[in-house]
């Protein structure tokens, strides 16, 4: 996986977005003194059922190497020290909301209507300064490390917004990363609304992002459901932004 800008791709040339940032220290970076008076949020979604799983237990409820696979991910972003973290539970909430922590807010999302309606319901509950960091991500991401998480939020104020991406020799079941003629990222398509041509991207959507927190609130007031799963995706932000 490569941290990279959603409007610079590789050369991070356009203004917009941050600066291609990689790491391989198992600590998180310090965060910089101009960023000190910031603050960081994270959110994570944890509302969806996982239908594959084949259980009537929460997806992230499941155990992997004695934790479940939510307080993995929150062992990975608690190191990071953000100001406030946000777990969204919906489906099997009574099962999930005994494993987190008391330091983490929970925001319930009654109605699973998509990632970025989760993302709203998160944000409802946080009192945010425009330029907060906001680190979006998943609660079913087990492998995800401490330093991801770091070098990912930590980004001038000068940019929008940060995502993760992967080249798979084998894309199916995820998003694809759409880029112009330019290699800048201009979007993300589920591939269940993807062209026949789009399905033979290889790049796809990681599902962790970074975003500057006024220009996720504007873009996020822009998204539609207007696609096969009628549901608000928080991909469209990317297209948006």
């Amino acid at each position: 996986m490569v941290v990279l800008p959603l409007g610079g791709g590789v050369t991070g040339s356009t203004a917009g977005f941050g600066p291609v940032s990689a790491g391989s220290s198992p600590a998180p970076p310090a965060r910089n003194q101009e960023r000190q008076s910031l603050s960081l949020h994270v959110v994570i979604l944890a509302a969806g059922q996982g239908k594959r799983m084949m259980s009537d237990l929460p997806k992230v409820a499941h155990r992997a190497a004695g934790r479940s696979l939510v307080e993995w991910v929150l062992a990975a972003t608690a190191p990071v020290g953000p100001d406030s973290t946000v777990v969204v539970v919906g489906h099997g909430a009574e099962s999930v909301e005994p494993m987190l922590p008391a330091t983490v807010r929970t925001a319930v999302q009654a109605e699973q209507l998509g990632t970025g309606h989760a993302t709203q319901v998160a944000l409802d509950v946080l009192d945010l300064e425009d330029d907060d960091v906001v680190v979006v991500l998943y609660g079913d991401m087990p492998l995800l490390t401490t330093d991801l998480v770091g070098n990912l939020s930590d980004f001038d104020t000068d940019f929008s917004a940060r995502m993760v991406t992967a080249s798979l020799e084998d894309p199916t079941g995820y998003g694809r990363v759409i880029r112009d003629s330019g290699g800048a990222v201009i979007g993300v398509v589920e591939e269940r609304d993807c062209t026949d041509e789009q399905r033979r991207i290889h790049e796809v959507n990681a599902g962790v992002y970074a975003f500057r927190a006024g220009s996720l609130v504007a873009a996020l007031a822009e998204v539609s459901n207007d696609n096969q799963q009628g549901e608000y995706y928080l991909t469209d932000v990317v297209g948006i932004l």
